[in-house]
This record gives structure tokens, sequence and C-alpha cells, in this order.
């Protein structure tokens, strides 16, 4: 076998054996009109799932649907936040708009068979350009192979640059408003639990459904738009996700 022929066989091989599992899902979710405020509205309910990475003999991770193995593992992270327009809101009227916003980041979960326990952080993107993250456990039910349960405390911060965004108001928006003017500060900015209930349908797709509660904290607590709205942040989302696997 020549060398020109033995590049040919291998090639096809090496590019088997690259390949990146992922889980994109869409739905539904009703969450408050802004952070702080008591009403709520329709919202589009996107999320994304690392599965796998394979890049030549070492494997990550044991592909989206599948169940994950106990132990140390990181993962991707991303959240979603919609914009705030006093159009839609007009209590808000002098506030400055803030457009929708993207988190991306990376976690570390530590997983056994019946709870686990993680931690993420995330960078903004868009409406705002601050860091948060989530620490949070879980306990973890599983009533059949196609059900997946889980429950438990979470605790949400962002730094100052977050907190400024969405809870803060300069002295020109005091000035044009009906709030007064506050510099909110980052840390702990909300606690509470969620619950989410998984159903796979089969290897590639699957429904999700969470409920979640946040109680906000510190300066998301103290800050005039939330004492306008309310403290108590509920969010209920239902989503269809499907597998994809991506070969290079």
């Amino acid at each position: 076998m020549t060398l020109t022929t033995a590049i040919g066989v291998s090639l096809p091989v090496m590019a088997q054996e690259r390949s990146f599992d992922f889980a994109l899902r869409g739905g539904i979710a009703a969450v408050p009109s802004y952070p702080g405020s008591d009403e709520y509205e329709a919202a589009p309910d996107i999320g994304f799932t690392f599965g796998a990475l394979k890049w030549g003999g070492r494997s990550f991770g044991n592909g989206a649907g599948n169940l994950p193995d106990n132990g140390l593992a990181f993962r991707g992270a991303f959240k979603f936040v919609g914009e705030r327009d006093d159009d839609d809101n007009p209590e808000l009227a002098g506030l400055e708009d803030i457009d929708a916003a993207v988190e991306l980041g990376f976690g570390v979960i530590y997983r056994e068979t019946n709870w686990q326990a993680f931690g993420e952080v995330r960078q903004g993107f868009g409406g705002h350009e601050g860091v948060t993250g989530t620490l949070g456990a879980d306990v973890i039910f599983r009533p059949s192979d196609r059900w997946t349960i889980t429950a438990g405390p979470r605790v949400n911060l962002g730094n100052a640059d977050y907190a400024s965004t969405y809870f803060g108001v300069s002295a020109a928006e005091a000035a044009a408003s009906s709030f007064g003017a506050y510099d909110a500060d980052g840390g702990v900015l909300g606690a509470g639990f969620e619950v989410e209930g998984i159903y796979r349908i089969n290897r590639l797709w699957g429904v999700e459904s969470t409920l979640s509660y946040e109680r906000l904290q510190n300066s998301a607590a103290d800050s005039p738009i939330t004492q306008a709205g309310s403290e108590d942040q509920w969010r209920i989302s239902i989503g269809l996700s499907r597998a994809f696997t991506l070969n290079f």
C-alpha cells in the first residue's frame, strides 16, 4: 500500500472519530415582563445542552438524551433574557430600554445516581455585558426509563454591571421617571428553587418542562424598580428538544 493510499483510507476513519453531540430546545414560557416586575408575559423558551465531544481517541460525555455518568463533569451554560421596553411597560417611562441578551458560559457539575450539585458562570451579550452565575443542587427521581425529574435550591449571582443594568436608576433616569436614583451592587441577587421534568420520547426527541421560583435579594430586592413591582419571580416553561450529532 502506498503512502497516498494509506492516507486516503485513514481520513474517513479519523472523520468518524470527530463529532459533536448536543441538543436544542424550543418552546414557550411565562416569565416576569422584566427582572423585578409583578406582571408576566409569554416569551420564547430557548435552551442548549451539551451531549458529547469525540476527538481522536478521546470522548467527553455520553450524548444528549442518554443517562450521564456519575462523577465530575463540565458543561456549557446558556440563558436568554428578554428585552425591557417602556412601550410594553408604561410604568418604566423615563428608564432606558434594554435589548434582549444572551448569556453564554460554562459550568461544573458533580453527579451521583440520586443527586447532583453544580455551579456555572455566564457572560452577557446584547442587552447587558455583565457576568452572572448560578449555584444549585438537586435530588433526582427516575420514575421510569423515559422520565427524569430534578428538584432543588438555586442561588443566582451577578456583578455590578449586570445589577446596574436591570436594577439601577441613573440620575438622568431619575429626573425623567418616577423612580429615585439608585446604585445597584453586584453579589447574590436572588435565591429560590427549580423543578424540572424531562420525558424522553426517543433518543433524539424529548419534552422538557420547568417551574422555578426566585426571591430577589440585596440590591435587586432594594431597587425602586423591584419595590414598584415584586421580589417574587416565577417562571414556567415547556419545550421540545432535539438531539443532533455533527461529524467533522
